[in-house]
């Protein structure tokens, strides 16, 4: 049952992305002590990922569009829309005069 149990934590942990020996090294050392408290290698592992996920996540905020480069993309569009619209006038007053 054992075996299963740490079978199952590994194929979790390399589902969620993280390596086959990374998954392995941390599903063995999950094993408890008789005392029931996790070894200091997991408590380690864990505190790495944690800052890790930090990291990850801060850069994740940090490659969405700010609030100034929205307002530009948004004049960009409204500058371009009234140009088309500025030629379409031209070319239809050339087309009358022709």
């Amino acid at each position: 049952m054992a075996k299963k149990k740490e079978r199952d934590l590994i194929d979790t942990l390399r589902a969620s992305g993280l390596r086959k020996k990374v998954a392995e090294t941390l599903a063995g050392a999950s094993k408890s002590k008789p005392t029931g408290k996790a070894t200091k290698a997991v408590d380690e592992s864990l505190k790495r990922l944690r800052g890790v996920s930090s990291i990850l996540e801060r850069r994740a905020e940090d490659a969405r569009r700010s609030e100034p480069s929205k307002k530009a993309a948004r004049t960009r569009k409204r500058n371009a829309t009234n140009r088309s619209e500025a030629a379409k006038r031209a070319a239809k007053t050339r087309a009358k005069g022709r």
